[in-house]
């Protein structure tokens, strides 16, 4: 049975920013962070939740940085030896260690030996380490635009478990350019890590052992194809609230949950301004009804509270339900606009924010069709796979270094994926719809519409796009900086989990 939580009982809390621990001889900031467990009330009305976090913090720390300048990150593993969470081992190589972890900066323009390749893990104090790994240093360089990325979590076969146990945090770059737009900052700047949970009884955090239709035969524990949980956190805090002021936030919205995506809309019916998404600005501020974040899409937005002195107004999810009184998750945070105006509100919401330059005139290398495939595994699991294939089979996607691909992912599955790109951010070119039916009857695409092209919010750079059933969606993208083997994936983290993820290596020719 289903624990009922009061709503908007408990303050948002705002996460740390991390400050260096040192620097190099030559300035460059050194940052250690523990991955550890401990124990935090995430409710009034919860006891304390075991849990695994950076810093000992859920979200972990924030990492702001300024563009060029690099930054160096020790990722340092102090977790127990057994996983408190259920581990499918039919999944995994059992000579594998239980609790092993990698860190992935997600959007990140990273070399190779800092990406969190999955294969790159490590246990507590480097004891044991993957084929992957390179090194306990990683290295930022941060020549990218300025935007909200996230690290995560990226361990194989356990990435759906470790984020779940908390173990995700948000990295900011600055650059001079949104300084002088004179958007809201400082403490009118606000990231909002949104994620879903379930609760047992004695507040421990509830996780299926086995999928909902099991049958005897299955491994216990199983794998599920999909986990949504009941409860909606944002920042740590399961249905929290904040005080605002009579003025103008910014928001930098992360969808960080395993499974569920969201519609985000404001009850009171105001508008929500959307001025970046994963890559940073968009060209012009968009002004949105809802916004929609699949796993790991970010939504960087501006709402105006300056018309609703004394309300209170609370945050929605559309893809939540409402139909019974045992499903709530179509709440996710209260504003009360109760605090007094400090100072006059002397921060703009810009028309026109960034240029970006269309990749469409550039010189395609190759298209690339890759199909997202369902199938099911000897135990009659679903198997969600790329092109059919697992992912220790050979490497067949190798663009060259500095060369422009499109990568059409063709939907052949009945739900959306969430697909990311590892080292590049991507433009979104269109969507076009095709009868899947027919396709399975005899593999010939039929479309059913013509090319639609991205919402004026999904025109900025993108790191992960929604790819819908019986679509094919098509992104260009110039592949660099860096030479070497990275990884393109679903980010439902169950289906990443269990092989819907491919190796790609970026050449150099010349070499």
């Amino acid at each position: 049975m289903k624990l009922k939580l009061e709503k908007f009982v408990d303050k948002l809390p705002i996460m740390d920013t991390l400050q260096p621990k040192r620097f190099t001889k030559n300035g460059t900031p050194y940052y250690e962070v523990r991955m550890e467990e401990f124990n935090s009330k995430l409710h009034r009305d919860l006891p304390p939740t075991r849990l695994w976090g950076y810093n000992g913090q859920v979200p972990g720390p924030t990492i702001e940085v300024n563009k060029g300048e690099p930054i160096k990150v020790k990722w340092m593993n102090n977790l127990p030896t057994n996983h408190f969470l259920p581990v499918d081992w039919s999944i995994l190589n059992p000579e594998l260690p239980e609790v092993r972890t990698v860190t992935h900066l997600h959007g990140g323009e990273t070399p190779t030996p800092s990406d969190g390749y999955p294969e790159a893990w490590f246990t507590k104090g480097f004891k044991q380490v993957g084929p992957a790994f390179e090194k306990e240093v990683y290295e930022y360089p941060n020549n990218q635009r300025a935007t909200m990325l996230w690290y995560h979590d990226h361990a194989m076969g356990i990435t759906r478990l470790n984020n779940y146990a908390g173990l995700s945090g948000t990295y900011i770059i600055r650059d001079k350019h949104e300084k002088t737009l004179n958007l809201p900052a400082e403490a009118y700047e606000i990231p909002l890590v949104i994620q879903d949970r379930s609760f047992n009884r004695d507040g421990s955090l509830s996780y299926p052992k086995q999928p909902e239709d099991s049958s005897e035969d299955l491994p216990n524990p199983s794998i599920v194809p999909a986990f949504t949980g009941d409860t909606i956190l944002t920042n740590g805090k399961v249905w929290p609230y904040l005080e605002v002021e009579p003025r103008k936030y910014r928001f930098r919205i992360l969808n960080a949950s395993n499974t569920r995506g969201y519609e985000l809309h404001l009850d009171s019916g105001q508008k929500i301004y959307q001025i970046g998404s994963d890559g940073g600005l968009l060209e012009k501020t968009v002004r949105m009804e809802t916004v929609s974040l699949e796993p790991s899409e970010r939504a960087d937005v501006v709402l105006d509270f300056s018309k609703y002195e004394g309300d209170t107004i609370v945050l929605k999810n559309k893809l939540g339900s409402n139909a019974s009184p045992d499903d709530e998750t179509d709440d996710v945070l209260q504003f009360r606009v109760n605090k007094p105006l400090t100072k006059q509100d002397t921060s703009r919401l810009p028309v026109r924010l960034s240029t970006i330059p269309s990749l469409k005139q550039s010189s395609i290398a190759a298209i690339r069709n890759l199909n997202l495939v369902g199938s099911t595994d000897g135990y009659s699991r679903p198997l969600l796979l790329l092109n059919n294939k697992r992912w220790d089979e050979p490497v067949t996607e190798k663009p060259q270094l500095g060369s422009t691909e499109i990568w059409a992912f063709k939907n052949l599955t009945n739900f959306t994926h969430p697909m990311h790109i590892h080292l590049i951010q991507f433009q979104l070119l269109d969507r076009q719809p095709f009868d899947l039916d027919r396709y399975n009857k005899d593999g010939q695409i039929i479309y059913t519409g013509p090319p639609k092209p991205p919402a004026a919010n999904e025109r900025g750079w993108k790191d992960t796009v929604a790819a819908p059933s019986a679509q094919i969606t098509r992104v260009i993208a110039r592949f660099g900086p860096y030479t070497g083997d990275y990884v393109w994936h679903c980010h439902i983290l169950e289906h990443e989990d269990y092989d819907m993820m491919r190796p790609f290596r970026v050449i150099n020719p010349k070499q």
